[in-house]
């Protein structure tokens, strides 16, 4: 969540290859947390590849990129479950009550879209960011209006699954 942040603060006073550096322990801090899948290798594989671009041309632009691909890979994961179900948000809520309705997994479904919609809006802007505004501004984005964005969208989604529990006795 900082990382937007020390990006921000690091450039230009600290060469981008540095922060690469940066890129390298975020991936690999996240080692630990991933199954070995498929999806984690791509991840880890993308992640080291921009942050050697980074390296090698001693380029912002590829770090900056780090958000855009955090979001491809979530749209990837939650698009790939639309395909090949159950869906992301219907894995998400099995978890807690094992037996859903079918009206419940539908909702499920259509939840798991509404992220996937989110994911190509902000990997969208973030992208852009990165490519014409200033660091400020990308870190301002990625750093914490995407967040404000996220937040704002588990709070919604909460309150219409609440009416849509009490609506359909679920």
């Amino acid at each position: 969540m900082l990382y937007p942040l020390v990006i921000w603060y690091g450039q230009g006073q600290v060469e981008p290859r540095w922060l690469a550096g940066l890129l390298l322990l975020a991936a690999a801090s996240r080692i630990p947390t991933f199954k070995v899948s498929t999806v984690a290798r791509w991840f880890m594989l993308c992640a080291l590849l921009l942050a050697a671009c980074a390296v090698w041309a001693n380029a912002l632009l590829p770090l900056k990129l780090y958000p855009v691909l955090v979001n491809a890979v979530l749209l990837s994961v939650f698009g790939f479950s639309l395909a090949v179900p159950p869906s992301m948000v219907e894995r998400f809520a099995r978890l807690r009550e094992p037996d859903l309705p079918d009206v419940a997994i539908a909702y499920t479904r259509r939840v798991t879209q509404v992220w996937c919609a989110f994911f190509i809006i902000n990997g969208a802007l973030a992208l852009s960011t990165a490519l014409w505004a200033s660091e400020a501004v990308w870190s301002l984005y990625t750093g914490v209006i995407a967040y404000l964005l996220m937040g704002l969208l588990f709070g919604i989604e909460y309150l219409v699954r609440l009416r849509f529990k009490r609506l359909h006795h679920v």
